[in-house]
């Protein structure tokens, strides 16, 4: 389906989001597609009955954990990456033999209504379909018992979803978000690292990504060198002209437009800009903007941002960044740019979040051994690769054992002879052990 209809999905994002095409390809089609192959190399292997050990108390026996489909599944899905953010879940949960009912956000209409049509085209309509429309159909379909629901989304909606499902006791994946920061050292090679901030930020949807850098920390010496780096950047990657540039995409609606400038018009805030912050409503663009040192009892510093905004907040002391990023709730990716050992360790060692990268951004989810979900506020559950198979199956435990080594040590009545049977068993003493477990033991 991605390969035979890679224009359409191309000219939907554009419509939607005006996604250039690279980015959609890289982003969103690539993404999918090396799921789908992940999924159809490795799947015999992830299916495979799990052989653990057994403990003596049970001898003879073997064991395994078995893979089953958990039963029919929604999947609700968001519209920052609307292609991509709607197909992976639904590849997991194939794979583990699910019956899927996926819902896109109508927010991203025309890639929504491209999804119902191809899904239709393509796949098993018994097993597989797609649902569209608003809130009045995701709270029709939330008030459905589900074997799984798999949502993604921010907090607000994750918490609705959460709540529908409790009603059923429905395990759930949420797939959230929160205010993913980037620490960066006075010791870093500043080019690379403000290409990559950029690549995180501005490159990524224009900001609208749950991974996206959301804030930066660095010391105050660093702060004036980093701006000027990351200023160079982004006119040499997007011109001089920002609000010219046709390799960002544009905000999703009015809505997120005027939020957006809302956080940047705040009295204590809006004297804070030190590059950027043209806006044109029109459009739904606003050019990439960054900001030095705004409070952080600011409402851009309080919640997620999801746009190209980008303040930058100034410590002493770099590990004084810790305890700022710990105040906050835990992100759903956290960034360190830095060459210094020690740093890197106390920055995985006390910071937590959903996932990191250490000397880039964003990267961490292309890899698909490593789980993508967040922690606390930033969501609950993980997919990606074998990761994904793992949410949408339940993992059966199976104990096998045969008629022999019968031990009637284990039955009533309980009697003197029998207690001492049952401390050698305790004790770890191999032979009365073996003895107790194959019967020849006698009161």
């Amino acid at each position: 389906m991605i390969d035979e209809k890679e224009k359409e999905i191309v000219e939907a994002l554009r419509k939607d989001l005006s996604k250039p095409e690279l980015e959609a390809f890289l982003s969103e089609i690539l993404m999918a597609r090396s799921s789908c192959k992940l999924a159809l190399k490795e799947l015999k292997q992830w299916m495979m009955p799990q052989k653990v050990e057994t403990s003596l108390a049970t001898y003879p026996s073997s064991a395994e954990i078995v893979a089953e489909p958990l039963g029919v599944v929604l999947v609700i899905s968001t519209w920052n990456f609307p292609f991509s953010l709607s197909l992976d879940p639904v590849i997991g949960a194939i794979a583990a033999g699910n019956a899927v009912v996926l819902k896109p956000s109508e927010i991203a209409s025309a890639t929504s209504s491209l999804l119902s049509r191809l899904v239709g085209e393509y796949m098993d309509k018994s097993a597989i379909i797609v649902v569209e429309g608003a809130v009045a159909e995701t709270s029709a379909l939330l008030e459905q018992k589900w074997d799984k629901i798999f949502f993604t989304g921010g907090a607000r909606v994750g918490r609705i979803v959460m709540a529908a499902a409790a009603k059923n006791l429905t395990p759930v994946t949420l797939e959230l978000g929160g205010k993913c920061p980037a620490v960066v050292d006075s010791n870093v090679n500043l080019q690379v690292t403000s290409r990559r901030i950029v690549a995180g930020k501005w490159v990524c949807n224009n900001g609208q990504a749950c991974i996206s850098v959301d804030y930066i920390i660095t010391t105050k010496e660093l702060a004036p060198k980093l701006i000027a780096t990351l200023v160079s950047v982004v006119e040499e990657i997007f011109g001089k002209d920002l609000m010219e540039s046709k390799e960002r995409s544009r905000i999703i609606n009015s809505f997120h437009f005027k939020r957006l400038v809302n956080l940047l018009e705040e009295d204590k805030v809006s004297n804070k800009i030190v590059f950027g912050g043209q806006r044109e409503e029109s459009q739904l663009q606003i050019a990439p903007t960054i900001l030095l040192d705004v409070p952080e009892d600011s409402m851009i510093m309080q919640e997620e941002i999801f746009g190209p905004l980008l303040p930058i907040i100034t410590v002493e002391r770099l590990e004084d960044s810790f305890a700022m990023i710990n105040r906050k709730p835990k992100p759903l990716a956290a960034y360190l740019f830095s060459d210094d050992e020690q740093i890197k360790r106390k920055f995985v060692q006390n910071i937590c979040a959903g996932g990191m990268a250490i000397n880039d951004t964003i990267l961490q989810v292309t890899v698909p051994t490593l789980p993508f979900g967040g922690v606390g506020e930033s969501g609950m559950g993980s997919y990606h690769g074998k990761f994904s198979f793992d949410a949408f199956s339940h993992k059966k435990a199976v104990l096998y054992r045969s008629f022999a080594g019968d031990s009637p040590t284990r039955y009533p009545p309980y009697t003197p002879g029998k207690k001492k049977q049952i401390k050698a068993l305790l004790s770890g003493k191999l032979l009365n052990i073996m003895l107790a477990l194959l019967g020849f033991y006698k009161d």
